[in-house]
């Protein structure tokens, strides 16, 4: 409890949303099915949502970033139950997620889209239950958005992940800074100077590019999008094929969300002693397969595999997954960009939960209304203050006979 609320005071925007679900109650009777990251802050969540009225019923969204502690702290709550486990297999993953199913939820919160999915393909008889979900993140709205392009997608979902407050603040500060803090927590490896390859300038792929520039890496970048690849170059990185950067790089991370990122053919070209972490949500970027049956690893310790491939050793953190979570020493992004992503689900929540029957299966964008209330909170909580458009102003933009 103590490391809940050790990140409980450095969230406000969410804390001011708990006071006032606290005194509404605005989601009792909801049931809410959530597979995230179990850790400190999204216990925060979690205690938001109940203190508006909902029952929670919760489990990972990955089988390594789940923190024990908080899974006991959070199955100690009431109106709490809490079903992930560090370290579990992939049969006891997925029956962790059919036993959030099974309390039949009216709304999912989703970090990769492992509910909806099942939902979807295991479990159809509760389609007509739920009203709606909401996710979290890239590669969940992806999946979604091929769903909804395939006439798959049977209710409405809002693609948080996509709106202006996740993505500028969650995607470029927090996997930047948490990833990096994974890395060096697990290697105790030097970023200055070091040759580090990201692949995907996305805004995952950006945020890592900048914070590795301040601590003094030479930065290469990795990427399928001409304009992406554009803006890499003019923002100061060196833009090359993977193929090319595997005989340069020290240390690669990967922030695609696509598979077979780094494969077979890259292990071999790789300098002796290569890094390789993930930073996207799936565990598929870095072929460890193939490391697995064709190198054979030689050692683990402490969230990094060592691979023997021919006279080489390359290195994967946390099993080529999720490295700010995964890795033994992951946190996780920072309490403050949490308590901004967090504060956008607990109201995208809501809004399902009031609103989501009057919608037809799609995925939805967040309500302006709901990213602009967040920004405003935490600005109020910065004691920061900004300038409001005059009448006039209001006018001139609003007018298009205003010539030169």
């Amino acid at each position: 409890m103590q490391k809940i609320e050790w990140a409980r005071q450095y969230m406000p925007v969410l804390e001011a949303i708990r006071e006032r679900f606290s005194k509404e109650h605005p989601l009792r009777g909801t049931r809410i099915g959530m597979a995230l990251h179990v850790e400190a802050k999204t216990a925060n969540l979690v205690a938001a949502l109940v203190s508006g009225g909902a029952e929670v019923f919760i489990t990972g969204c990955n089988p390594l970033s789940t923190q024990d502690d908080v899974a006991s702290a959070l199955n100690s709550m009431d109106g709490v139950e809490c079903y992930a486990r560090r370290g579990a297999s992939v049969d006891e993953y997925y029956a962790a997620i059919d036993r959030v199913l099974d309390a039949e939820p009216d709304v999912t919160v989703d970090d990769g889209m492992d509910l909806i999915h099942r939902i979807h393909t295991k479990r159809t008889e509760l389609i007509p239950k739920v009203i709606g979900g909401c996710e979290e993140t890239t590669t969940g709205v992806h999946r979604l958005r091929a769903m909804a392009r395939d006439q798959q997608l049977l209710f409405p979902v809002i693609a948080v992940n996509d709106t202006p407050m996740k993505r500028f603040f969650d995607n470029v500060h927090g996997t930047g800074e948490s990833a990096l803090t994974a890395i060096m927590a697990t290697t105790n490896v030097l970023m200055a100077g070091k040759c580090v390859v990201v692949a995907g300038y996305g805004y995952c792929g950006r945020g890592l590019a900048r914070k590795l520039h301040g601590l003094g890496a030479r930065v290469i970048v990795t990427e399928i999008d001409p304009r992406r690849a554009l803006e890499a170059h003019m923002d100061g990185f060196l833009v090359m094929p993977m193929d090319e950067a595997v005989r340069t790089g020290e240390i690669f991370i990967t922030t695609t969300g696509n598979t077979s990122v780094i494969t077979s053919r890259h292990f071999s070209m790789m300098r002796n002693g290569a890094i390789l972490a993930n930073a996207g949500h799936f565990n598929v970027e870095i072929d460890v397969k193939w490391l697995e049956e064709h190198a054979g690893r030689i050692e683990r310790r402490d969230g990094i595999d060592s691979y023997q491939v021919g006279t080489k050793k390359v290195h994967v953190l946390a099993e080529g997954r999720l490295v700010n979570l995964a890795s033994p020493k992951g946190m996780g992004h920072p309490v403050e960009v949490m308590d901004l992503s967090f504060a956008l689900q607990a109201l995208c929540v809501l809004h399902i939960a009031g609103h989501g029957h009057e919608l037809s299966p799609g995925v939805y964008p967040v309500p302006e209304s709901i990213d602009e209330e967040v920004a405003r909170t935490k600005l109020t909580a910065l004691g920061l203050a900004i300038d409001s458009l005059s009448p006039l102003q209001e006018h001139y933009l609003a007018s298009w006979n205003e010539g030169t």
